[in-house]
């Protein structure tokens, strides 16, 4: 059947070329058919911004198709006759990973921009070395082409920061230097905007459960969140490398929650024990209107560094306990410790105390240094317009 599939997307593409493209025609989407990320937010502000252009989410997604419609905007189905004639007669297409954020056999013809989710160091794409994405990339086969043929699919522009994350992505998606966009990323602006804008767009385009979270996280002292990278191996993140119980004795006595959010690759099969002072964050949800209103962030090889340290006054802790292990299968395009800031911890027993000690104060200099280094003049841009304006002048 898989097989057949990919044949059936093959015979379709061709003709996805022959169809006129509206250059007042926007596409967006997202990975595994959901509502999130970058292009997200850059949907959101382009309906409230842009009413002279048909903007539409395409999702395999029902549920996210319901969810998008709820909030006043248009969405369709990628297998309705809508969603069909939208995403073969959109001129841009914008999405968060591939072109099978939409429908990779209907993108001929569309001007593909690859919003991506996270700056960072890691080695991306053709960039990568080893482990199974290494083999795709630098021993492909046809059977890797065959059945990935989005990830092999150049994006017309790729949205990034600054010429130090330019190179890193230009290299991994092997385009040209001058097609990815130093605008910043559109998810950003929820972290850096004033409180009352943040609260106004929870309360429109957010679950309910959302504001009634950012409620309960005012009853804590301090609010933490355990962010961890992608990895390879999809290993039990949460119980192999923490003992759960005697994290949250820790944070109960300081009056502190821990909230648990895993990468959205990770799939969590241990059944995770009830604790008082530990949260496994909903999945439905979307994490950065929460982020504003934690305290640090505990995180390690992961991108989320980058966007986190955008907000004044956050903390943040590097729990590193697997790093030549992490290296072995997935190796960094620059340097770690010179391109990061936090407290460095390497086991649970130093995490721990930290946690008891609080001591994780973020230096600013350095802080200011990699903000530099990795946004430079974007943390004064507005990204969603920045997108827009260039998608005009194309």
């Amino acid at each position: 059947m898989k097989a057949l599939y990919y044949t059936l997307c093959y015979i379709l593409y061709p003709f996805s070329f022959l169809f006129v493209r509206n250059k007042r025609k926007y596409a967006f989407g997202s990975f595994a058919g959901a509502f999130n990320d970058n292009a997200k937010y850059l949907f959101i502000y382009t309906c409230q911004h842009c009413p002279d252009i048909n903007v539409a989410w395409i999702s395999s997604s029902k549920a996210t198709v319901r969810l998008v419609r709820s909030h006043g905007f248009k969405a369709y189905h990628l297998l309705s006759p809508q969603g069909m004639w939208h995403a073969l007669t959109a001129k841009y297409w914008f999405f968060n990973s591939y072109t099978s954020d939409i429908f990779y056999s209907f993108s001929g013809g569309a001007v593909c921009i690859n919003l991506w989710h996270g700056i960072g160091l890691k080695r991306i794409e053709y960039n990568i070395l080893s482990g199974p994405l290494g083999q795709r990339y630098q021993k492909t086969s046809f059977k890797e082409v065959y059945y990935h043929p989005q990830a092999f699919r150049a994006p017309d522009y790729l949205v990034t920061s600054t010429p130090f994350q330019t190179h890193l992505f230009s290299t991994a998606f092997r385009i040209p230097a001058e097609r990815c966009l130093e605008f910043g990323y559109p998810r950003n602006e929820i972290l850096t905007c004033n409180e009352p804008q943040r609260i106004d767009f929870i309360r429109r385009y957010e679950p309910k459960e959302t504001l009634e979270l950012v409620e309960r996280l005012k009853q804590y002292q301090r609010v933490l969140i355990y962010m961890p990278t992608w990895r390879d191996s999809q290993r039990h993140l949460f119980t192999q490398s923490m003992d759960l119980a005697a994290l949250n004795e820790v944070l109960q006595r300081h009056n502190e929650l821990l909230i648990l959010k895993p990468h959205a690759n990770v799939v969590i099969q241990e059944a995770m024990q009830t604790y008082s002072h530990i949260l496994f964050f909903p999945g439905h949800l979307d994490v950065y209107p929460i982020l504003p209103y934690t305290h640090a962030l505990i995180t390690d090889y992961s991108s989320m560094l980058y966007d986190y340290i955008l907000m004044e006054h956050k903390d943040v802790i590097l729990y590193l306990y697997d790093y030549k292990e992490y290296l072995s299968e997935r190796d960094l395009f620059y340097p770690f410790d010179e391109n990061v800031v936090g407290k460095r911890v390497h086991t649970f027993s130093q995490l721990l105390q930290t946690l008891d000690n609080h001591d994780y104060q973020i230096n600013q200099q350095e802080r200011d240094q990699i903000i530099q280094r990795f946004w430079g003049q974007t943390i004064h841009f507005n990204s969603n317009q920045k997108v827009l304006d260039f998608v005009k002048e194309i």
